[in-house]
């Protein structure tokens, strides 16, 4: 096969990059939020997380809304507020 015959895309593997997007140097690893029990700023996992708010089974499918939950990462207190008010 001559070089007029090949098609495609040539990319070379280059191992200086190879890890970016998979490291991190840990400099920022989550959001810094002020924590009730801790009484100052500290790191905090965030999630958006569905939550069931009816306590009859059979409204449970219908009673879900979306909650903003924020997790402690120093005493592991957890804060949830609801995201939508309707």
């Amino acid at each position: 096969m001559n070089g007029a015959e090949r098609k495609g895309v040539f990319m070379q593997y280059t191992p200086l990059y190879a890890d970016v997007m998979s490291a991190t140097d840990g400099s920022f690893d989550g959001m810094a939020e002020h924590c009730e029990h801790c009484g100052r700023e500290t790191p905090h996992d965030v999630s958006v997380q569905i939550m069931t708010e009816s306590s009859r089974p059979e409204n449970a499918e219908y009673s879900r809304e979306p909650y903003r939950v924020s997790e402690c990462r120093i005493c592991g207190s957890q804060t949830a507020l609801r995201m939508n008010n309707a």
